[in-house]
């Protein structure tokens, strides 16, 4: 694997893998590699010629500046970690090469960015869809691979293709858990033993939520969330929506609905966790 750190080499690599005619699988990350990353890997290595892996702390999508300090940073462990799934390139620049000056862009997203993250991060997608923009003009690649756990950036990131018409294929994979329920996620290495102990909480309230969606009211199930979550220990949720699959917009009613999605987002300790779950209310 060849570490790349400075945009024209990797340009220039690009340029000659596609005019060899290679297929380019491409995992944007920003480092501290786990399992999650791990899956979106490997099915890039089976599906293509190549696959590049970026490992890059985005400063713009980070509306808490401790936060963007604070995020976990393990690039010999990744770097290992790429190795042993195949990947042949990793891009890991610094800042100044991502950014040689201030971006004054400014994107929006409608309806799409007005709820859950965007609601609660202001400016964060802003600075998601100016990152993965850069990212896709630099690496070309035909596919794209992101994980469901961040749905709605996913979905951020699909309009984004959409609009401005990358030539790609945006590749979406389930989320990978531990064997407690908790979602994999960088954030997870933050966590005291206790804190790790109570976050499994959050994936608890989805089932249990799941569970009664068809038997109760939307506002009675997002009431017993908060109950059920208010008694763990230095947890605080943030938000709890039960959205439409598609538009992630809240819903106060599922009727007539094929696919909800279940959507929460809490701090244990000062460490902010998302999860979400899919639930197709045509089976079963």
């Amino acid at each position: 694997m060849e570490v790349i750190e400075q945009v024209a080499a990797l340009k220039a690599i690009v340029a000659a893998l596609r005019c060899g005619g290679k297929r380019i699988g491409f995992v944007p990350t920003m480092g501290a590699l786990h399992e999650g990353h791990l899956q979106l890997l490997r099915a890039s290595a089976r599906e293509n010629d190549v696959t590049i892996c970026s490992v890059f702390v985005n400063p713009t999508q980070f509306n808490n500046a401790s936060d963007y300090k604070l995020y976990p940073r393990t690039l010999e462990q990744d770097i290992s970690l790429l190795q042993s799934v195949g990947c042949d390139y990793l891009f890991a620049p610094s800042a100044e090469e991502i950014y040689p000056q201030q971006s004054v862009l400014q994107f929006s997203f409608g309806l799409l960015e007005a709820v859950m993250e965007g609601a609660h991060r202001p400016g964060h997608f802003n600075g998601v869809a100016t990152v993965v923009s850069k990212l896709f003009h630099i690496v070309q690649p035909h596919k794209a691979y992101f994980g469901q756990k961040d749905l709605q950036q996913v979905a951020i990131v699909r309009q984004l293709v959409h609009a401005l018409s990358f030539d790609l294929e945006l590749v979406c994979y389930p989320t990978v858990r531990e064997a407690d329920g908790l979602a994999m996620s960088s954030r997870n290495k933050r966590l005291s033993d206790t804190q790790r102990q109570q976050a499994p909480q959050l994936y608890k309230a989805l089932q249990m939520a799941a569970a009664n969606l068809k038997q109760k009211p939307v506002a009675v199930i997002r009431g017993e969330v908060a109950q059920q979550l208010q008694q763990v220990e230095e947890l605080e949720l943030e938000y709890f929506e039960i959205v439409d699959s598609l538009t992630l917009q809240p819903l106060q009613d599922i009727s007539g609905q094929e696919e909800v999605a279940l959507c929460i987002a809490a701090f244990v300790g000062e460490v902010r966790l998302i999860d979400n779950m899919l639930v197709n209310l045509k089976e079963g």
